[in-house]
């Protein structure tokens, strides 16, 4: 059985405008169908569980929804809004600012970009990193 590196960015926002919520569809999406490459968690404490915290969405709850009616991304956009209980303008916006200001640590940062053959630098935001940490795996499993 093949297995996907989930290239949706942390950055990317569906029509209800919440960052990395499309990517946490798909992570929990492949996970549900066996399908998440390995290493990633289809519902980790980073990014996960900053927009199910921000959103008022159960984990449980979130990840059985997603197992058992397999939505597609706007049918988990409905289910968010009707399920959450913080889903608001102000909510989503404090979210937004979180995910795009978030920094990794020095660490994490410069084995991102050794591993990429960059030297230590920028990028230096999360989601940049985490997009240059997703493509080389990409590149790894896929490609190379």
């Amino acid at each position: 059985m093949s297995t996907y590196v989930p290239l949706i960015s942390s950055g990317v926002a569906g029509p209800l405008g919440v960052l990395h919520l499309p990517r946490l569809w798909l992570k929990l999406s492949l996970e549900a169908a066996g399908k998440l490459a390995p290493g990633y968690p289809g519902c980790g404490k980073g990014y996960d569980g900053m927009t199910l915290s921000a959103l008022g969405l159960d984990e449980a709850a979130t990840k059985a929804f997603i197992a058992s009616d397999k939505p597609t991304y706007p049918q988990f956009e409905a289910w968010v809004k009707a399920s959450g209980t913080s889903v608001t303008a102000d909510a989503i916006a404090q979210h937004n600012a979180a995910v795009t200001g978030y920094q990794h640590d020095d660490a994490t940062r410069q084995g991102i970009l050794s591993a990429n053959g960059l030297p230590d630098g920028k990028p230096t935001d999360a989601v940049n990193l985490n997009n240059l940490d997703d493509w080389f795996e990409f590149h790894q499993a896929v490609i190379k």
